[in-house]
C-alpha cells in the first residue's frame, strides 16, 4: 500500500504526507479503508463529510482481554501469537503494572491487569494496542491464558460459608480472619436493648435490595498520549480527574507533576466513573510503550462488567416505639454483597448505617453491617451511595409502625422530626426543611382526602430521607482545601473561572458562572468557565457525594468576592466615594447615590468593562483565588464518626400514587410528588431537573432494573444480560408524572444557603412506591424489584394466608 493509493481528499484534510512515510503497511491499509468509507459516504449522499472519524496517523486502538473464569489462578499468559500479528504494536499484562491501587487508600486491592488471580468474569488480564479495533480484537483471540479454576462464591451467603475461608477471594489482612469480609462495622448509640424492651410496639422485618448498575449512555473511554517532553496526558470520561492523576502516577511510578488528566464532556456517570478503571492505566502504559496515542473505548458489555453499581443488601430491622409513636430503638443488621473488589466499599459499609439518623430522631440506634467479597462484578457508589437500600427498609418499617399504632404515616414522621442540632450519632444539622417537605407533598397529593379512598387496586404511599452535601473529609487524609477556584477579570469585561470540579451534567460549570455573575456584575455570556484539567485548574476531589455546589461553590464565592473587593476599592478611590456605595450589577458599575444603571453612561455609572480597566490601571492584573475546607465540629469523636459527616444535609419527602393489577401483578406508578429541601435553589430549573431525574432513577430501580449474574452450571458468574436490550430501563412512555416541589431552608454552610439536590431526591421513591402498593392491595413488598411476577406471587400468598382457618 502506497500513500498515493489513499483517497487524496482525505489524505489532504487529515494526514500530512510526511506522516505516511513511517507507517507500516498494515497501518496504511487501515487508513486507506477509513478514507474510502468516508469518500463512499460522501458520494452516495452528496453531502460534505468531515474527517473527525479518521484516526490520525499514530493513533492506536487498545482492547482489553477479560477473564472467562469467575475465580481462578493465572498459571501462564502467552502473548507471542498476538505480538506476531501485523498491526499489533504492544501487549501488556499485570507484570507490567504490579502496584495495586484503589480509590480508598486503606483498601488498594486491584491491579490494572490481574497479576496471579482473576476474581470475576470480566476481570482484566491483558491489553493490546493495534492499528485498529479489528486488529486489536483479533490479537485478543491469539493471547493464550492458562487458568486453574478455584471455587466461585457468587453471593454473600456462599462467601461467608465456613468452607469458603479455605480459598478466599482475597487473602485475609490478619491471620484467622475471613478474607471474604472486607469490612465489618458495629456501632451503637444509646441503650438499644433497654429501650427496645420498654417499647409498646416492635416491628420486625427482613428486606432485600437486588443490586442495580448505572447504565450511562456514554461508555467509559480513555485516550493516552506520551509526549516527547515526558508528559503523560490522559483524557478520560472520569468523575475524579485529580484522584486518577494521583493513581496513574503511583501505579506507573511517575512524578505526579508529569501526569495530566483532562475530563472532557461526560455523557452520564451517576457514580459509575468515580474511581480509576483498568482502561485508563492501560492507555497510559501502552502510549508510553509505543510512543503513540492509544484509545480504549469500552463496549456496552464491558460497562456492565466494570459495574461499581449499587450493592445488593439483605437487611433485618427491628424498630421499637412508644404507644404515642415516639421512636425508641432501631436495631439494624445488614450484609452487603460487594463483588470482587473493594471500590468504595469501606465507606459504603458505614453509609449503610450512619445515614439513617435523620430526618426522624431515634432515641437509640445500633447497626451491624458487613461487606462481603463475591466472585461477581464489583459494586461501588451509585447515586445516593450506600443509603438508598437501608432507607428502603427503614421507611417501610416506619409505615408498618404507623399502621400498628393506627397513626397516619405523615404524623409519625412529624412526631419524630429531629429539628436542628445533633443526630443520635452526632452529625450536626444546621438547616432542616423536612416539615415543609412533608407539608408540600401532603398538600400536592391531596393525601388527607385521597389516601385509602381511591378504591381497591390504587393507593398512595409516603417516604422520606436526608442526604449529605459532600463528605466532610477527603478520601485521602490531608489538611489542604477540598476545593479551590481561580478567577480572572479581563479588560474587555470578560471573567474567566478556573475550577477542578467535574461537570457530568449536574450543572457545576453553570453554577460557578452564576456565582461570578452575581458577585462581579457581569452578564452570563461574559463568563468563561474552564474545569477538570489537572494542568490548568486547581485541585478538586471530583463529582461524588453531592459535594460540588457547597464546596466548589464556596471556593468560587470567596474568589469572586476577593476580586470584587479589588474592583470596588479601585472604583471608590477613582470616584472619591465610600466603597459601600459602589455596586456591580447587570453589566454596569455604579455609585448608588448617582444615576441608576440603564439611564445612560455617566462618570459614575459605567459599563463593567470600563470598570475593570480602571481597576486594572490601579491594581494591575485582576485575579483572585478562593478555597474551601469543611468545618471540623460536625461529627462525633468515635471510630467511623467522620464517615457520613457533612457540612450540610438535604431533606426529602415523596408521595407515590400507584395502581396494581391483581390479575397480572403489574404496578403502574401514576405520579410521584417530590419535595426537596435544597437550601437556596441557585437555578430552580436545574434543581427541578435533578429532583425529577433522581426520582426517575429510584422509580426505575423499584420496578425495572436488576443487575443479575448466573449462579449455576457452566455459565455461573456470567452477567444475565449485559446489554441495554436485556437490562430493563423505563422509557418516557413507562414513567409516571413527576412533580418537583422546591423547599428552601437556607443553610449557613452553603453558598447563598445552597445544599445538594442531585442525589437526595432519589431515596424515598422506592419505599414510597412499596407503601403505595400496600395501600392499594394490602400486600407488603419488602423485596425489590417489584416485578409483575413477584407482586402477583405476593398477592396470591396473601390470599392463601387469608383463606387459612384461624386457630381457635
Amino acid at each position: 500500500m502506497r500513500p498515493e493509493d489513499l483517497n487524496p481528499r482525505q489524505v489532504a484534510s487529515a494526514v500530512a504526507p510526511e506522516d505516511l512515510a513511517g507507517l507500516a503497511s498494515s497501518e496504511l491499509r487501515a487508513l486507506g479503508r477509513r478514507a474510502r468509507r468516508v469518500e463512499g459516504l460522501r458520494k452516495s449522499t452528496g453531502a460534505e463529510v468531515y474527517t473527525d472519524d479518521i484516526v490520525l496517523p499514530g493513533m492506536l486502538h487498545g482492547k482489553i482481554l477479560r477473564s472467562t473464569e469467575a475465580h481462578a489462578r493465572i498459571l501462564s499468559i502467552d502473548p507471542g501469537a498476538a505480538l506476531a500479528l501485523p498491526g499489533v504494536h504492544a501487549v501488556i499484562t499485570g507484570r507490567d503494572m504490579p502496584t495495586p491501587y484503589g480509590i480508598i487508600p486503606w483498601t488498594p486491592d486491584e491491579h490494572a491487569l490481574c497479576l496471579d488471580k482473576v476474581r470475576f468474569i470480566g476481570d482484566a488480564v491483558a491489553a493490546v494496542a493495534a492499528v485498529d479495533e479489528d486488529t486489536a480484537n483479533r490479537a485478543l483471540e491469539l493471547i493464550e491464558v492458562e487458568y486453574e479454576a478455584l471455587p466461585a462464591y457468587l453471593n454473600a451467603e456462599a462467601a461467608l460459608a465456613p468452607e469458603a475461608a479455605g480459598e478466599p477471594i482475597h487473602a485475609p489482612k490478619r491471620p484467622g480472619r475471613n478474607g471474604n469480609i472486607l469490612k465489618h462495622v458495629q456501632l451503637e448509640f444509646g441503650d438499644v436493648d433497654g429501650l427496645m424492651a420498654e417499647s409498646d410496639e416492635i416491628v420486625e422485618g427482613e428486606y432485600e435490595f437486588h443490586g442495580t448498575t448505572h447504565t450511562p449512555i456514554e461508555p467509559h473511554c480513555a485516550i493516552g498520549r506520551h509526549n516527547a517532553n515526558g508528559l503523560l496526558e490522559v483524557w478520560s470520561s472520569t468523575q475524579v480527574p485529580h484522584y486518577l492523576q494521583r493513581e496513574l502516577a503511583r501505579v506507573l511510578d511517575l512524578d505526579v507533576a508529569t501526569v495530566r488528566v483532562v475530563q472532557p464532556a461526560v455523557g452520564g456517570a451517576f457514580g459509575g466513573k468515580s474511581e480509576p478503571f483498568d482502561l485508563e492505566f492501560c492507555v497510559a502504559l501502552l502510549a508510553i510503550r509505543t510512543g503513540r496515542p492509544v484509545k480504549i473505548l469500552y463496549t456496552r458489555e464491558e460497562v456492565f462488567y466494570s459495574h461499581r453499581g449499587r450493592h445488593p443488601m439483605k437487611m433485618r430491622y427491628r424498630l421499637g416505639a412508644s404507644g404515642d409513636g415516639v421512636l425508641k430503638a432501631l436495631d439494624a443488621k445488614t450484609v452487603l454483597d460487594g463483588g470482587a473488589y473493594a471500590s468504595f466499599g469501606l465507606v459504603t459499609t458505614y453509609y449503610s448505617g450512619q445515614l439513617l439518623t435523620a430526618p426522624c430522631h431515634l432515641e437509640s440506634y445500633r447497626f451491624d453491617s458487613k461487606r462481603v467479597y463475591t466472585n461477581v462484578a464489583p459494586c461501588g457508589p451509585k447515586r445516593g451511595h450506600g443509603s438508598v437500600q437501608p432507607r428502603f427498609a427503614f421507611e417501610i418499617s416506619l409505615d408498618k409502625m404507623a399502621e400498628r399504632l393506627e397513626m397516619d404515616p405523615f404524623e409519625i414522621r412529624r412526631r419524630n422530626f429531629m429539628g436542628l442540632g445533633r443526630t443520635i450519632n452526632q452529625f450536626k444539622v444546621n438547616s432542616n426543611g423536612f416539615l415543609e417537605c412533608l407539608e408540600a407533598v401532603e398538600g400536592a397529593s391531596d393525601w388527607k382526602a385521597r389516601r385509602g379512598r381511591l378504591g381497591h387496586g390504587r393507593g398512595l404511599g409516603v417516604a422520606a430521607s436526608s442526604y449529605i452535601s459532600g463528605t466532610n473529609y477527603p478520601i485521602y487524609p490531608n489538611p489542604m482545601p477540598q476545593a479551590a477556584v481561580q478567577v480572572q477579570a479581563e479588560r474587555s469585561g470578560r471573567v474567566t473561572v478556573l475550577h477542578g470540579a467535574s461537570e457530568i451534567g449536574q450543572g457545576s460549570d453553570s453554577t460557578m458562572a452564576y456565582i461570578a455573575c452575581e458577585e462581579l456584575g457581569v452578564p452570563l455570556d461574559y463568563v468563561r468557565v474552564f474545569s477538570a484539567d489537572t494542568d490548568l485548574t486547581p485541585v478538586d476531589l471530583g463529582a461524588y457525594s453531592s459535594r460540588e455546589t457547597v464546596m466548589v461553590g464556596n471556593a468560587c464565592l470567596e474568589a469572586c468576592r476577593n476580586l470584587r473587593r479589588a474592583v470596588v476599592g479601585a472604583l471608590a478611590e477613582h470616584w472619591g466615594v465610600p466603597g459601600d456605595r459602589v455596586q456591580l450589577a447587570g453589566g454596569w458599575a455604579f455609585d448608588t447615590a448617582a444615576v441608576p444603571p440603564g439611564d445612560g453612561t455617566t462618570d459614575r455609572c459605567i459599563p463593567i468593562a470600563e470598570a475593570f480597566q480602571i481597576a486594572e490601571s490601579a491594581r494591575g492584573l485582576l485575579g483572585a483565588v478562593g478555597s474551601y475546607n469543611t468545618p471540623k465540629d460536625v461529627h462525633g469523636d468515635y471510630r467511623g464518626g467522620t464517615i457520613g459527616a457533612s457540612p450540610a444535609y438535604s431533606f426529602t419527602a415523596h408521595v407515590a400514587e400507584a395502581e396494581v393489577d391483581e390479575e397480572t401483578g403489574e404496578v403502574n406508578v401514576k405520579t410521584i410528588w417530590v419535595a426537596h429541601d435544597c437550601g437556596r435553589a441557585l437555578n430552580p430549573v436545574l434543581v427541578e431537573g435533578q429532583m425529577e431525574g433522581s426520582a426517575y432513577m429510584g422509580f426505575a430501580e423499584a420496578l425495572f432494573e436488576q443487575q443479575l449474574f448466573k449462579e449455576g452450571g457452566p455459565e455461573a458468574g456470567l452477567h444475565d444480560g449485559p446489554s441495554l436490550l436485556d437490562y430493563r430501563l423505563p422509557t418516557s412512555l413507562d414513567c409516571p408524572e413527576f412533580e418537583a416541589l422546591i423547599v428552601e431552608s437556607i443553610d449557613p454552610e452553603g453558598p447563598y444557603g445552597a445544599k445538594e439536590a442531585g442525589e437526595g431526591p432519589l431515596h424515598p421513591s422506592l419505599p414510597a412506591i412499596a407503601n403505595a402498593i400496600y395501600d392499594a392491595v394490602g400486600v407488603r413488598m419488602d423485596r425489590l424489584p417489584f416485578t409483575p411476577a413477584r407482586v402477583w406471587r405476593a398477592i396470591q400468598e396473601s390470599r392463601e394466608s387469608a383463606a387459612q382457618p384461624t386457630a381457635a
